[in-house]
């Protein structure tokens, strides 16, 4: 192959950028063929693929861990055995290239796929000869290769034949695309380099069109195909009204209709706004770069946004703020707070405002284990006699954020901890959504989503989210004191599915949701409704160069035979926005994802990093076992919250 490929992009070294961590981006495209009333289509578009830094294998490892000096990769020299297993995730399935020299004195290039790293060096890393005796890894390279190792306290790799080779002599080949999760630190780089605006975009696809040369392939013309590149497609667009949005009492605009896909919450209230009935920050920054001064920020920024939108405060004392040490045990600081608030109202905390440095990722999923998972441990204060118990509300913000931050920032805060109390910000006006609010059809819409491991990674689980229906009923019946609490009408949204199995939802989902219909005696239209968001569709339009909100296209790009469309649902703010591809599968009567690890305890010896390992059959069964055993469901007190609602802000 000319360029390397992942499924149906390719990329070139035209246009790349220095990623750090022994990563690159190269810039690529993406083609696909796709059928249309009376026609075929080529989607085209561009793509973005990371990929090993080509070199020498020891250079690699030492950017990826930050290091320079290649002895610290010695195990005599305190390598951590965390740091090995951490790199050996990295550059596991790698291919690299290695010099053997023949006996004739020529050299051939031999190419391996790493396996794993060993855990000693080369110089003291043996193994048995096949005419009987042993010899370490650096003494055979020397005698029967005649090459002296510059490093032989190094780790070594493992192949997949089992032959073990020092880091020093294996080559990284260029164009090698590292098919695992991108480092979180550097999720930022990559939409930098991927993003661009919609104009650009096109200018970027169009010279893509040179390089595909679908004129000068041999199977285009076999075929007595011809491809036209005179230009992009033109296609029918409609744009949809929006809803009417309803505020609270209090509001100077009770109801606003969105404009360009948004609107701002100058002067206007909460539909029902929560109470914040005990709360404390935890700051996990540095005193000197957080000081008392930004401290005061926030909370006064907070508590005004608070009395805008009418969040309720029922203590006007100041919130306890504490500084403790990220390294520690962040279940037992986050009590330790708790316990400041009890201290200071009498009541345990329904929410904790947590300040996050850069890269706290960690502590970020330590904190929402802590409020959303923990089961119900009880910490009572001697003194005081009162409980804390587990299952609150936990609002993480980063520290960069907070410095000087406007009115409107605070308002967006406020937007997700009013949910996560079980509060609503706005409601649809009756009127303008009648096919949802029709009381005579009670209708649920349920999300559902997988999220797979990424590339490579046996020893890592899918994880599923779902909102289920004894829920929806339980509200209606409690909350809403509804005497008929079934739904008559259930959409489901189902994503993270491909197109290919369009019909294991059909064969397997629908069946067990109509089970659960007819356990909970729900008589309901059941409408399954497909979204995929991983197409290469794009359009243009508003100020951004994007299409407006509420752009809807089902004809000219839609399927021949099955009932799809494209909807861009929200305005455009960065690069070319991607509309999501609905296809509507079903019409009949009849719950990590992300915040999977979530689910896990911190202090468990369970791998929760974004990308796994390749795993022989039964280490990978385990790995899947303890993740099964460990996870933990959400926290009783959370089950009817927004909980989940983004990520911090």
């Amino acid at each position: 192959m000319k360029y390397p490929f992942n499924v149906r992009s390719f990329f070139t070294d035209a246009e790349t950028k220095d990623l750090g961590l022994g990563l690159q981006l190269w810039r690529g495209y993406f083609q696909s063929v796709r059928p249309a009333s009376g026609r075929m289509l080529i989607n085209v578009d561009i793509s973005t693929g990371t990929m090993y830094k080509a070199g020498p294998l020891l250079t690699l490892c030492l950017e990826f861990l930050d290091k320079r000096d290649p002895n610290s990769l010695a195990p005599n020299r305190n390598f951590p055995d965390r740091e090995r297993l951490r790199l050996q995730r990295f550059i596991s399935g790698i291919r690299v290239l290695t010099k053997h020299v023949g006996a004739d004195g020529s050299v051939t290039q031999t190419p391996r796929v790493v396996k794993k790293l060993t855990s000693a060096g080369a110089n003291t890393l043996t193994f048995n000869m096949g005419e009987g005796g042993s010899m370490t890894v650096a003494d055979y390279f020397y005698k029967s290769q005649n090459q002296q190792l510059r490093f032989p306290d190094v780790i070594c790799v493992e192949v997949g034949s089992g032959a073990l080779i020092p880091l020093e002599l294996c080559t990284v080949p260029p164009g090698q695309i590292m098919r695992k999760q991108v480092p979180p630190e550097k999720t930022k780089d990559v939409l930098d380099f991927a993003t661009k605006r919609p104009a650009d975009r096109l200018k970027s696809i169009v010279n893509g069109l040179n390089v595909l040369a679908y004129g000068q392939s041999e199977y285009v013309r076999q075929f007595g195909m011809r491809v036209d590149t005179s230009g992009p497609l033109k296609v029918h667009a409609r744009v949809l009204k929006p809803p009417t949005l309803k505020y609270g009492p209090g509001s100077k605009q009770p109801t606003i209709v969105p404009r360009d896909g948004s609107w701002n919450m100058v002067d206007k209230r909460f539909y029902r706004p929560a109470e914040v009935k005990g709360w404390c920050i935890v700051v996990y920054e540095k005193r000197s770069r957080f000081g008392e001064d930004v401290v005061d920020n926030l909370i006064n920024g907070l508590t005004a946004s608070f009395r805008q939108v009418g969040i309720k405060l029922t203590s006007t004392q100041r919130p306890p703020v504490i500084f403790p040490n990220g390294q520690g045990v962040i279940q037992e600081q986050l009590k330790s707070a708790g316990m400041e608030v009890v201290k200071l109202t009498k009541l345990g905390p329904n929410l904790i405002v947590v300040v996050l440095p850069e890269g706290g990722n960690d502590i970020y999923t330590a904190v929402k284990h802590f409020g959303d998972v923990t089961p119900s441990h009880f910490a009572k204060h001697i003194d005081i006699g009162y409980e804390i118990q587990m299952g609150v509300a936990t609002q993480c913000l980063k520290s960069s954020k907070c410095y000087r931050a406007k009115p409107q920032y605070w308002a967006n805060v406020s937007m997700k901890i009013n949910v996560k109390l079980g509060g609503i910000n706005t409601v649809p006006d009756p009127s303008s959504v009648k096919a949802l609010t029709d009381p005579a059809f009670p209708t649920i819409v349920i999300g559902a989503d997988v999220v797979h491991p990424a590339p490579g990674s046996d020893d890592r689980p899918s994880f599923t989210a779902l909102y289920v229906l004894q829920k929806y009923i339980s509200y209606r019946q409690n909350v809403e004191k509804k005497p008929a609490p079934q739904p008559k009408r259930i959409i489901l949204y189902r994503d993270g599915v491909s197109e290919g199995q369009f019909k294991q939802v059909l064969d397997q989902e629908l069946p067990a949701l109509q089970e659960a219909c007819k356990t909970l005696n729900i008589s309901a239209k059941i409408t399954v409704i497909i979204v995929g968001k991983r197409h290469h569709n794009e359009r243009e339009g508003d100020r951004s160069g994007n299409c407006l909100a509420g752009t809807v296209v089902d004809s000219d790009i839609s399927h021949p035979t099955e009932f799809d469309f494209y909807l861009q649902s929200h305005g455009g703010l960065l690069g070319t926005s991607r509309p999501a591809h609905y296809s509507l599968d079903h019409h009949l009567r009849a719950d990590p994802h992300d915040r999977a690890k979530n689910h896990y305890d911190p202090e468990a010896n369970i791998n929760l990093s974004e990308s796994g390992t390749q795993l022989d059959g039964s280490d990978a069964e385990k790995s899947l076992e303890n993740f099964r055993v460990g996870f933990k469901p959400v926290h009783r007190n959370q089950e009817f919250l927004m909980y989940f609602s983004v990520r911090r802000t």
